[in-house]
C-alpha cells in the first residue's frame, strides 16, 4: 500500500514543482497519515525527494461539536419540540439529557418564554416573532468541519466558549524533486549477505547508507530501587548529624545477642517459632564472653543493679540457638559491649553516636504494611545526661530533613527500653497515622551487665525503611514496593529525587514586578528591625558592670580565682556552704581549673576596654588560640615552660606573647611569678587593675 501511494506521489511530482501532503490526501481520498508514511518511505531511498515539514493553525470540532453538527444544536431541538399551545416546563426538560442546556440557551437567545400563571405549573411557549427557522449553530459547525468557511472572531470565540471548537496546529509536508529524482525506484539493500559475496551480485546492488546519527538501542543497565534511594538519603542525613556507621554483616545471630543481651526473657512470645526464623544448620553458636553471660544470667534470673529481674530459670542452651536476627539491636548490643570493654581499659567512657541500616527477618503474615524481610534503621547515642526529650529532638530533626514534618510520639512498652515510645507519621494515601519506628532509653538491666558505667544514658531506636519510603513515594501497599509484585518499569522510571507537591512549580504564574519589589522592601525592613534589636541586646551585654560569682568554699583558693577576682567587679554569696566543684586536674578536658580560667578570662575580656587584652573569640590570631588551648588542655604539666619563659631575664615583665599583651596563659602563670619576681607583680598591678 505504501509503495502504491509513493508511486502516485512521484507521478504527481513529475508534473508539478511541489506537492502538498494535505492536498494529496484530499485528492486521492487517502488518510493523511498514510500519505506521511509514504513520504518517509521515499526519504529512506536517498535523495529522491526533498520533504519540508510545515504547520498551520486549524479549527477542529470537539466530540460535542461533532454531535451537534450531526444531530443539531440543543437549543434548536428544544425550540422545535415546543408546540404552538406550549408545553409544561417539567415535561420539556425530561425530553433529553441535554434539554436543560438547550432550554437555557434558547431562553438567553430570546426564542422562548415561560408562563407561570397556569394552575398546573410553568408552561414554555414560543415567543411571537422570534425563533430560528434553520439550525445556525449546526450549520456553522458543518461548514467549519469541511473547511468551506472560516468563522469570524466573535463566532469563533462563542463556539470555543461552549467547548464545541478547539484551535490547534496541523503538520504537513511539502515535497519537491531531489537531486536523484527518478520515477522508478527500488528499495536499497540493508544487509550484505554471504550469498551476495559468493555470487558477486553485491556489485549490482544499491545499499542503504549507514546513519551514524541514529539513536541506538538503549543499554540494559542497573537502576536504583526507590528503597535504595531513601536508604542513601537516610545514611547521608545520619552522617551529616555526626553519626558513625556500625558494621551489620551478620544476618545470623545467636539468641543470646539477639534476645538475652537486650533483656528480653526467654519466655517472650517474640522468641517463638511463629515470630522468629530459627537456623537448622548450624543450630547453635559456640563463642560467648563467659563473664558477661554470667552477669546476664543473674540479672534475668534473680535481678541485679537495683532490678528484681524476671525470676525464672535462665537456660544457656536456649541462648545458644541461632536465629535470623529479628532486629539490628543485636548489632547495637555487640557495639555497646565493646565500648564498655574499652572504657575499662582507658578508665573513662567516650560519648558516641552510631547508626546502621540493614535487613532484619521476622516470621510475620504479609499484608499492606508488613513484610517477612525488611530494612531497619538502628541508632544509638551514648553520653551522660541523656533524656527522652533529646531522643525526640533527634528524630524530629532527622525526619524533618526527609520532609516528614507530621510526627507523633506514643508511649509504649519494650523489654529493653524504659521509658519507651512509638513514632508515627501521617500517610496521605492510607489517610491514617502509620507506625514507622520504636525507641526509648536502654534499661540498666541491659547496660550494667555489659560494664557501661553508671550515669551514662544510651538512647536507642529502630525505624522502618519501607514505611517512610511508602509515604515519600505515595505507595499504599508495601508489596507494590518490595516483592514479586513489583513493577520493574517503576524501578527504571522512578524519579531521581522527590519534589514536594505543595511547592511552587515553574509553570505557575510569576508575581508581578511591583509585588516583588514590595516584598523585597518588606523583608529589608524586617531584617533592619531584627538587626537593631540584636544591636540593643549586644549593647546591654557589654554595658554590664558586675559579674555574679558564688564562691563555693574552695580550699585552697584556685590560682585563676586568686589572680583575676580583684580585677573583675563581682558579688559573692557568703551563705553558700558546699564543697569545691572544681579540682586542679580531672579526667576530662572540660573539668578542672582550666575551665574556670577560661570562663573568668572571657568575663574579663567582655568588660576590659584596654587594648592590651586579646579577646579570645574575636581578636586573637588563630595560631595563638591554638597554643593557648594546647597549654590549658594539658595543664598543669604544660605550665612549666610558660612559667620559665615569663620568669626569664630577657622577658623583662612582658606577657608570654609580647609586651603589654595579656592572655589566659599569663593568668594561670601569674600566681607563681607573683611570689618569685617582684617586677612581674608590679607589672600586673599596673596593667590588670580593677575596672
Amino acid at each position: 500500500m505504501a509503495s502504491e501511494i509513493g508511486e502516485k506521489l512521484l507521478q504527481e511530482l513529475s508534473k508539478v514543482e511541489s506537492v502538498n501532503s494535505l492536498e494529496a490526501a484530499q485528492k486521492y481520498g487517502i488518510d493523511h497519515q498514510k500519505i506521511v508514511g509514504a513520504i518517509k518511505s521515499l526519504q529512506s531511498l536517498g535523495e529522491v525527494v526533498n520533504a519540508e515539514l510545515q504547520s498551520r493553525r486549524i479549527l477542529q470540532l470537539t466530540g460535542e461539536g461533532e454531535e451537534i453538527a450531526h444531530n443539531g444544536s440543543y437549543e434548536f431541538i428544544v425550540f422545535q419540540a415546543i408546540p404552538e399551545e406550549g408545553i409544561p416546563q417539567a415535561k420539556l426538560l425530561q425530553m433529553s439529557p441535554k434539554a436543560k442546556i438547550g432550554f437555557s440557551k434558547a431562553m438567553s437567545s430570546g426564542w422562548i418564554v415561560v408562563d407561570k400563571s397556569g394552575a398546573q405549573g410553568p408552561v414554555v411557549k414560543r415567543k411571537h416573532g422570534s425563533g430560528p427557522t434553520v439550525d445556525v449553530t449546526s450549520d456553522v459547525l458543518k461548514r467549519i468541519k469541511t473547511g468551506e468557511w472560516q468563522p469570524e472572531d466573535g463566532v469563533k470565540a462563542e463556539l470555543k466558549k461552549r467547548k464545541l471548537l478547539i484551535e490547534g496546529d496541523q503538520k504537513y509536508y511539502i515535497i519537491s524533486k531531489g537531486p536523484e529524482f527518478t520515477m522508478s525506484v527500488s528499495k536499497p539493500e540493508t544487509d550484505l549477505t554471504p550469498e551476495m559475496i559468493a555470487t558477486g551480485s553485491w556489485k549490482q546492488k544499491t545499499f542503504k547508507p549507514y546513519n551514524f546519527e541514529a539513536l541506538g538501542m538503549p543499554r540494559i543497565q542497573g537502576h536504583l530501587h526507590p528503597l535504595m534511594k531513601v536508604r542513601r538519603d537516610f545514611r547521608q542525613i545520619f552522617l551529616e548529624m555526626g553519626f558513625s556507621e556500625m558494621k551489620t554483616n551478620n544476618y545470623v545471630e545467636s539468641s543470646f545477642w539477639n534476645f538475652d543481651a537486650v533483656f528480653q526473657p526467654q519466655q517472650h512470645p517474640a522468641r517463638d517459632a511463629q515470630d522468629t526464623f530459627f537456623i537448622a544448620d548450624p543450630e547453635t553458636a559456640t563463642v560467648f564472653p563467659e563473664d558477661y553471660v554470667e552477669r546476664t544470667k543473674r540479672v534475668h534470673s534473680i535481678g541485679d543493679f537495683g532490678s528484681i529481674g524476671y525470676g525464672y530459670d535462665w537456660k544457656f542452651e536456649e541462648a545458644k540457638k541461632n536465629v535470623l536476627r529479628t532486629h539490628t539491636t543485636a548489632v547495637s548490643a555487640r557495639l555497646l559491649y565493646r565500648l564498655a570493654q574499652e572504657q575499662k581499659e582507658s578508665g573513662y567512657f567516650k560519648p558516641c553516636k552510631y547508626f546502621s541500616i540493614d535487613r532484619v527477618f521476622r516470621n510475620e503474615t504479609l499484608d499492606a504494611t508488613h513484610l517477612a524481610e525488611f530494612y531497619q534503621i538502628e541508632g544509638v547515642v551514648a553520653d551522660y545526661g541523656m533524656t527522652l526529650g533529646v531522643l525526640m529532638g533527634i528524630m524530629t530533626e532527622f525526619f524533618g530533613k526527609l520532609g516528614m514534618k507530621e510526627l507523633r510520639f506514643k508511649p509504649t512498652s519494650n523489654p529493653y527500653t524504659e521509658p519507651s515510645m512509638e513514632v508515627f507519621s501521617y500517610h496521605e494515601g492510607l489517610e491514617k497515622w502509620v507506625e514507622i519506628g520504636n525507641s526509648g532509653l536502654f534499661r540498666p538491666e541491659m547496660l550494667r551487665p555489659m560494664g557501661i558505667p553508671e550515669g551514662v544514658g544510651i538512647l536507642g531506636w529502630g525505624l522502618s525503611l519501607e514505611r517512610p519510603t511508602m509515604i515519600l513515594y505515595g505507595y499504599n501497599n508495601i508489596r507494590d514496593l518490595v516483592g514479586p509484585r513489583i513493577d520493574l518499569h517503576m524501578v527504571q522510571k522512578n524519579p531521581i529525587c522527590r519534589l514536594d507537591k505543595n511547592a511552587p512549580r515553574a509553570h505557575q504564574t510569576a508575581p508581578s514586578t511591583a509585588n516583588s519589589v514590595s516584598s523585597i522592601r518588606d523583608r529589608q525592613e524586617t531584617l533592619l528591625t531584627t538587626l537593631n534589636a540584636m544591636n540593643e541586646r549586644l549593647n546591654l551585654l557589654f554595658e554590664r558592670t558586675k559579674l555574679r560569682i558564688t564562691l563555693l568554699n574552695p580550699t585552697p583558693l584556685l590560682n585563676s580565682l586568686n589572680q583575676i577576682l580583684f580585677s573583675i567587679p563581682f558579688e559573692t554569696d557568703p551563705g553558700a556552704d558546699v564543697s569545691c566543684p572544681s579540682a586542679r586536674s580531672g579526667e576530662h578536658l572540660l573539668k578542672g581549673e582550666t575551665t574556670v580560667a577560661r570562663l573568668l578570662w572571657r568575663s574579663y575580656e567582655a568588660q576590659a576596654g584596654s587594648s592590651s587584652i586579646w579577646r579570645y573569640e574575636k581578636d586573637t590570631p588563630i595560631q595563638i588560640q591554638t597554643e593557648v588551648d594546647f597549654v590549658l588542655d594539658n595543664y598543669p604539666a604544660s605550665m612549666e615552660a610558660v612559667v620559665s619563659k615569663l620568669g626569664s631575664k630577657d622577658q623583662n615583665g612582658r606577657g608570654i606573647f609580647g609586651e603589654r599583651i595579656l592572655t589566659a596563659l599569663d593568668l594561670m602563670a601569674s600566681i607563681v611569678l607573683r611570689e618569685k619576681r617582684p617586677v612581674w607583680s608590679s607589672w600586673v598591678q599596673e596593667h590588670v587593675k580593677p575596672l
